[in-house]
C-alpha cells in the first residue's frame, strides 16, 4: 500500500472561500459574523472538486490512500480573532470529514487547530478531541508561529504548548508541523516561511528536554525537513556542544519527515541522511508546486517518480511507503484493520 502522509484540500468548492471572504469582511464590524452552518456545498461539489485533482492524480501516480487536511496556506491563524480562527477551523475540518465519508478508501482526515497569536495552545484541545473522537480524525497539524511570520510566542518546546501535547498523547495522535500564510513581505510563504518553519521546529526541539517530558510525543516535519538533512553535520555538531545525546537518541524516536522534495538530487540526499525508518512518502499534490519541471518532463510533486528510480530494497520502500506512516498515525492503522 502507498500512503501520501501530506495533502491539503487546495481544490475544496468555492462556498468555503466564500464563507472565508465574508468572515474577513465582517472583521470591521461592518456585518455580522457568518456561521460554518451557512455553508452550502454538495456531496456532488466534493466529488467534482476531488476527481478532477487529488483522485485523478492518486490513480496516474499510484498512490492509495491521502492523509487530508485542510488547505494550509489558508489556516491564516494570524487573521481576525480566536472566534474567528474557531470557525473557520470548524468549517474546513467540517468539509474533510465529508471527503473522507465520501471516499473512505482514499482519505484519513488530519485537523486544522484554531489557533491565534496570544492565545493559549490549550485552547485548541476541544477542536482536537471533536475531530479525534467525533470526526475520526487521525491527527492534526501544528502551527509553530500563529502570529503569520513574525515568531512572537514561545518556541514549541515552551510549557505553554504542553497542555496540547498532553491531549496528543492521550488521543495518540501526532503533528505535522505546519505554518500557515506569511504577513511579514520579508518571507514567500512557501518558499521560505514554510522550509524557515520545518528548520525552526528542528532546531527547538534539539535544544530541549521535550521528549524526556513527553516520550510518546510524535512530530512530522514536512517539505523534507526544511535545511535539516543538507546541515546534518552541523546539528550533530551544535548537540555535542551542547552535550546532549546523539540525534538519532535524542530525536528520532519522536520526529520523522515527509518526501515533500520536488527534485532526484534532494530525496537521495534526505535518503542518505536520514534514516529509512524516518521518513514518510508525502507530496503535498495538489500543493506548493504544481507545474511541470522541464528536465524531466514530469510535474515537480511527483515525488513517488523520484523514489521509483532509486535503488531502494523491498523492506525500505514498504517503510517509506506504508509502515512507518501506519506506526506514526496508529489511528490509521486501526482505520486499515477494520476495512
Amino acid at each position: 500500500m502507498i500512503i501520501d502522509c501530506h495533502g491539503h484540500y487546495t481544490t475544496a468548492p468555492s462556498p468555503l472561500q466564500a464563507f472565508r471572504d465574508r468572515q474577513i469582511a465582517a472583521l470591521d464590524g461592518s456585518a455580522a459574523a457568518p456561521s460554518p452552518d451557512d455553508i452550502r456545498i454538495s456531496d456532488d461539489q466534493i466529488r467534482e472538486s476531488l476527481e478532477n485533482a487529488q483522485l485523478k492524480l492518486q490513480r496516474e501516480r499510484g498512490t492509495d490512500l491521502t492523509i487530508f487536511s485542510p488547505r494550509a496556506s489558508a489556516m491564516a491563524h494570524h487573521v481576525g480573532t480566536e472566534q474567528t480562527s474557531l470557525a473557520w477551523s470548524r468549517a474546513c475540518n467540517d468539509l474533510i470529514a465529508r471527503v473522507c465519508t465520501l471516499y473512505p478508501e482514499k482519505f484519513a482526515g488530519v485537523c486544522q487547530l484554531p489557533q491565534s497569536p496570544g492565545v493559549p495552545p490549550a485552547n485548541s484541545v476541544l477542536e482536537l478531541e471533536r475531530c479525534v473522537n467525533e470526526l475520526g480524525f487521525i491527527g492534526c497539524n501544528l502551527n509553530p508561529d500563529p502570529s503569520g511570520g513574525h515568531w512572537d510566542g514561545p518556541p514549541l518546546t515552551d510549557r505553554h504548548w504542553y497542555p496540547l501535547y498532553e491531549k496528543m498523547v492521550e488521543l495518540d495522535v501526532p503533528a505535522m508541523v505546519h505554518v500557515s500564510s506569511s504577513c511579514n513581505p520579508n518571507f514567500h510563504a512557501t518558499g521560505a516561511h514554510y522550509i524557515n518553519a520545518d528548520t525552526t521546529a528542528f532546531m527547538q526541539f534539539l535544544t530541549s528536554d521535550l521528549f524526556r517530558d513527553f516520550p510518546a510525543l510524535r512530530f512530522v516535519i514536512p517539505h523534507g525537513g526544511g535545511a535539516v538533512p543538507y546541515h546534518w553535520g552541523r546539528y550533530r555538531g551544535l548537540a555535542q556542544d551542547m552535550r546532549k545525546p546523539p540525534l538519532d537518541e535524542l530525536l528520532l524516536n519522536n520526529v520523522f519527515f515527509d518526501t515533500c522534495v520536488y527534485h532526484l538530487p534532494g530525496i537521495e540526499l534526505l535518503l542518505k541522511v536520514i534514516p529509512a525508518r524516518n521518513i514518510l512518502f508525502g507530496s503535498e499534490m495538489v500543493g506548493a508546486v504544481r507545474g511541470i519541471d522541464p528536465q524531466t518532463g514530469h510535474s515537480y510533486d511527483d515525488t513517488k517518480r523520484y523514489l521509483d528510480a532509486l535503488p531502494l530494497g523491498a523492506e525500505v520502500r514498504q517503510q517509506i511507503f506504508e509502515a512507518n506512516a501506519v506506526r506514526v498515525y496508529p489511528r490509521l492503522a486501526a482505520k486499515l484493520a477494520g476495512r
